[in-house]
C-alpha cells in the first residue's frame, strides 16, 4: 500500500518532534502540548525515527514504537509518523531539505528538548538545520545550564526570541529559536529501558 503522507493546510505552522521515541512516554506528550500552546502551532507531527545516529545500540523494532507512541500521544492535532522511513532520509537536515520541498506552503518548527540543543553541534549539517527552520526549545530538568552554554546557543544567541515572546516563533524566520520553561515530568526513555520495562526479551 501507498505511504500517505501526513495533511498540512497551505499556511499552517507544523511542529516536528524527531527521536527513536525508544519509548515513548508521557513526558514526550507533555511537551508537545505546552508546545502547542507555547509556540503558536496548528499541529505537531512526531517523526518517530529508524534509528538515532548518535546511539551505538539499535532502538527497539520501529512497529513496536509507533504503536506505543500512538498510545501515549492521543491529540487531534499531533500525528505520529514514521515520515522518514518513506522519505529515505536519516539525518534531520535530510529531512527537513525533503519535507521543506514536499510542503512549500508549509512553515515548520522543530522542537526539541534542552538535552538535544546541549548536543545539537554534534548533528550533522546542525548550523543548515538552524538555518533552515526555527527551532523551539523546551527545558527538560537537569539540562538547563548547559543547553544555555551550548556551542548552539552560544553561536546563534542574537537570533534568541525571549521566553515571554514565544508566540512570535512560529511565524519568526529562520535562523531564530526560543527556550521556554515548562511545568516537566522528570520521566526519560533511558529510566524506562533501565528499568527492565521496555525491551524486548531475546528469543530463545
Amino acid at each position: 500500500m501507498r505511504y500517505k503522507f501526513p495533511y498540512a493546510a497551505p499556511g499552517q505552522v507544523v511542529g516536528l518532534l524527531g527521536g527513536s521515541f525508544d519509548p515513548a512516554h508521557a513526558g514526550h506528550a507533555h511537551i508537545t502540548r505546552e508546545a502547542l500552546k507555547r509556540f503558536g502551532l496548528d499541529r505537531v507531527w512526531w517523526l518517530v525515527s529508524p534509528g538515532n545516529p548518535l546511539k551505538e545500540q539499535g532502538p527497539e523494532p520501529l512497529a513496536k514504537r509507533m504503536a506505543k507512541a500512538r498510545e501515549v500521544m492521543q491529540h487531534p492535532r499531533v500525528e505520529v509518523t514514521d515520515i522518514e522511513v518513506h522519505l529515505g532520509t536519516r539525518y534531520t537536515a535530510q529531512t527537513l531539505a525533503k519535507l521543506g520541498a514536499m510542503y512549500p506552503q508549509v512553515r515548520f518548527v522543530w522542537l526539541m528538548g534542552a538535552d538535544n540543543l546541549a548536543q545539537l553541534h554534534r548533528w550533522q549539517d546542525w548550523e543548515n538545520i538552524i538555518q533552515t527552520v526555527a527551532m523551539g526549545v523546551l527545558a527538560r530538568p537537569g539540562q538547563r545550564i548547559s543547553a544555555r552554554m551550548s556551542r548552539a546557543a552560544t553561536v546563534y544567541a542574537p537570533y534568541r526570541i525571549p521566553g515571554r515572546y514565544s508566540q512570535l516563533l512560529s511565524h519568526a524566520a529562520a535562523p531564530a529559536w526560543c527556550f521556554v520553561n515548562v511545568p516537566m515530568l522528570d520521566i526519560s526513555s533511558s529510566a524506562i529501558r533501565a528499568a527492565g520495562q521496555w525491551r524486548s526479551k531475546p528469543e530463545a
